[in-house]
């Protein structure tokens, strides 16, 4: 498992919006569909990731940026899902605050480049 910083991993997703499948939080999940489109960025002072279908709001989760320490890359793991989970760290705890799951990693598209 890798690990990265959170603004290199979301300036990443920025540009990779239409490769999610799922955006999950302990509370919720937005699953991907054919006629939903994925909007990646900021809301205001809130990070956000919504699905919309046509110019409708199908759902959206805010990102809390102050509650993750760091971003581990979990790879491919399971039909070609990757998953990179956002992971909050108290004194007491570790846990996956939120997890973005692409159809390709951070390195499969490095790799394509060279």
């Amino acid at each position: 498992m890798t690990t990265l910083d959170f603004e290199s991993f979301w300036a990443w997703l920025l540009e990779h919006p239409n490769c999610l499948v799922r955006v999950e939080t302990p509370e919720a999940v937005l699953y991907d569909d054919a006629d939903l489109h994925w909007f990646v960025g900021t809301d205001g002072e809130n990070l956000v990731a919504q699905a919309i279908r046509g110019k409708r709001l199908a759902g959206e989760i805010f990102i809390d940026r102050e509650r993750v320490a760091y971003v581990q890359d979990a790879g491919d793991v399971r039909d070609g899902e990757h998953v990179f989970e956002l992971v909050s760290e108290t004194e007491d705890q570790r846990f996956v605050a939120y997890a973005f799951v692409l159809t390709h990693g951070m390195e499969e598209e490095n790799e394509a480049v060279h």
